[in-house]
């Protein structure tokens, strides 16, 4: 297990070996670094100390073997009087953190103005703390390595930032209620969990709405649903139970999934109704 500067393990910073674009990109980066020190006239042992890490963790990190942290970067810059440069690397390690499959996720909920959502298994990503979703990631069967749950940590953590955009986009969630009373990570950790959806349910850009368990007419029987609306009109959605779950952006088949979407929150309760309902779980939890 890799160990950083001041000597806590972390391994989200490990990187995937089977993730060939990153690994290409650590790899490159790990030489530019290298040649950065090399032309300062530094030992790796000496620079180390200058930037508060072990001669081990330069050399890691120097061979594209482990993920260098942004402070990491940022002291490199300093130390050597890179004016800028070596911290702008920041840009192209961030990415690598994540598993492949979530990177085109967060940069596409990057520039979305609208999401609109449906879950029925669990609390969105979106929505989770961190201890809810560090629950779901340890319960995984077959279990996870310490290294993919601590990745998928940092990529659920980095999704969030779209709740700081500036313009913000408009944020739609229906949640079954089922999800609101299975008690992922025990009674706490969800008492925890509810109370971050009512202080979420006060911004005025999210909507979250529930679906009860008694309700006779339900539209999302097929599975989640999720869409994303872009500045340019186009979108993306996919769906469990539609086009074999693949994302889909032709306007025919996102125009099945906005109407199933539509009749999943026309029978779910109201947004006001859905807070009252999560106070009432969070009562009873």
């Amino acid at each position: 297990m890799a160990v950083d500067g001041d000597g806590a393990e972390d391994a989200s910073w490990n990187v995937d070996p089977e993730d060939t674009q990153g690994v290409a990109v650590l790899a490159a980066l790990g030489r530019q670094l290298r040649a950065w020190r090399e032309e300062a006239g530094m030992r790796a042992a000496d620079f180390g100390a200058k930037v508060g890490y072990g001669e081990d963790m330069v050399r890691k990190i120097e061979g594209g073997k482990r993920i260098p942290r942004p402070e990491y970067l940022d002291k490199a810059d300093k130390v050597l009087g890179a004016a800028g440069k070596v911290s702008a690397m920041k840009a192209d390690t961030e990415q690598i953190r994540y598993p492949t499959k979530v990177r085109s996720l967060v940069k596409m909920e990057g520039q979305a103005v609208e999401l609109s959502a449906y879950g029925s298994h669990n609390i969105h990503g979106l929505l989770q703390t961190d201890d809810y979703a560090r629950a779901l990631f340890e319960m995984w069967q077959p279990p996870q390595t310490k290294e993919v749950v601590e990745r998928g940590m940092a990529a659920r953590t980095a999704r969030r930032s779209i709740f700081e955009r500036t313009p913000a986009p408009a944020l739609c969630f229906v949640q079954e209620e089922v999800t609101l009373r299975r008690r992922i990570g025990g009674t706490m950790v969800m008492r925890a969990q509810l109370e971050h959806l009512l202080k979420l349910a006060e911004l005025r850009h999210v909507t979250i709405q529930i679906m009860p368990t008694d309700i006779e007419e339900h539209a999302g029987m097929g599975g989640l649903i999720q869409i994303l609306k872009f500045p340019d009109g186009t979108a993306v959605g996919r769906s469990e139970g539609a086009f074999r779950g693949r994302p889909v952006s032709e306007p025919r088949q996102l125009r099945i999934l906005e109407h199933r979407h539509a009749m999943i929150r026309s029978q779910a309760l109201t947004p006001r109704e859905s807070v009252a309902f999560i106070e009432q779980v969070l009562g009873e939890t």
